[in-house]
């Protein structure tokens, strides 16, 4: 089986982290949004990883090649113009050939490996593959699956339909084993220009394939944690950490308090500060005289002299605040 990452996309609602790197670049609990799907796949020992690669691609070849090109064999696809993950997908089917794929989505974390997804779709039976659904509250922004009656078999899909026929929400892992009919069927909508909300969609292609026959089956994502913008981005980094076992590090700790779950970077000196808890620190940066918790804090940044909390800082950055000196009188209440 060969597992394909869609990881082209720009990550407009993650600016402005991504205007100088690849969404799944962004940093949390301890490495790269992509880091962290990788290490959820190693247990599935995949014949192949297919990357589909495109905004700011060379950073994130970059890192995955150091980091996992001794543990995966990668190879990269470019998609140059983002139309939707129904075109990246159909981008590798030179690569893929007629092999079984799953596909995982790249700003998708798991809380469960694929291994155990795998499992899931073995365990169907006979069926053209596989989808991960949860139950979700707001079903109209999300791809949706409608069961069979008394049946495990999906009878229909719809992305982000304004009136859901269920609230089972398709959750971006997905098991598929007659590829060769699910390239034909995107590359029929190519032709025939069949898109929804602009993109050519993935789930559109699925549907196609069901009403050619195709049986579809489900298994459940106990949950999963969307990546895919800022306000989502913290609580997944503050559930990350909570799993992660503290790694060693080059970090210089003078005169401060780290407050675990913690991830700190290589070449971190912190200063007279009080860090954490649910903090990710990247390499290279500095933080002194100032107190920082439920934070991710990105490389080679310098912070100094504030008290920050639910906040998200990038590379590069500079963060220096002052001291200030007061006399307060009585019954006042003053908010900085």
């Amino acid at each position: 089986m060969k597992v394909i990452i869609p990881a082209a996309g720009a990550g407009a609602r993650l600016f402005p982290h991504t205007h100088t790197k690849p969404k799944s670049m962004v940093y949390i609990a301890g490495k790269p949004i992509i880091g962290h799907i990788l290490d959820r796949v190693t247990d599935l020992e995949p014949e192949e990883i297919i990357l589909v690669v495109g905004y700011r691609k060379e950073q994130l070849i970059s890192y995955v090649n150091e980091y996992y090109g001794d543990i995966f064999n990668i190879r990269y696809v470019d998609q140059k113009e983002r139309l939707g993950l129904g075109h990246s997908i159909l981008l590798t089917r030179e690569v893929v050939g007629d092999s079984d794929i799953m596909i995982a989505l790249g700003d998708m974390i798991f809380k469960s490996g694929y291994l155990d997804f795998y499992e899931q779709h073995t365990k169907n039976g006979y069926c053209t593959g596989s989808i991960g659904v949860r139950e979700v509250d707001e079903p109209q922004k999300y791809g949706i699956v409608e069961l069979e009656p008394a049946s495990p078999c999906i009878k229909r899909l719809e992305e982000k339909p304004e009136r859901p026929a269920s609230n089972l929400g398709i959750s971006g892992v997905y098991f598929v084993q007659e590829t060769p009919l699910l390239f034909e069927v995107l590359s029929w909508m190519l032709e025939n220009n069949i898109k929804t909300r602009g993109e050519y969609q993935l789930t559109d292609a699925l549907e196609m394939m069901i009403r050619r026959g195709c049986r579809f089956k489900t298994f459940t994502v106990s949950s999963w944690y969307d990546c895919g913008h800022a306000r989502s981005l913290l609580a997944t980094n503050q559930v990350l950490l909570d799993e992660r076992e503290d790694m060693s590090s080059t970090c210089e700790i003078v005169d401060s308090v780290v407050v675990h779950p913690v991830a700190i970077g290589d070449d971190v000196r912190l200063v007279n500060s009080v860090v954490g808890p649910y903090t990710s620190i990247a390499d290279g940066t500095v933080i002194e005289h100032s107190i920082i918790s439920n934070s991710v804090i990105g490389s080679r940044t310098h912070i100094s002299k504030v008290n920050l909390q639910s906040s998200i800082i990038g590379d590069d950055a500079n963060l220096i605040g002052k001291h200030n000196s007061l006399n307060i009188g009585d019954s006042s209440s003053i908010e900085f």
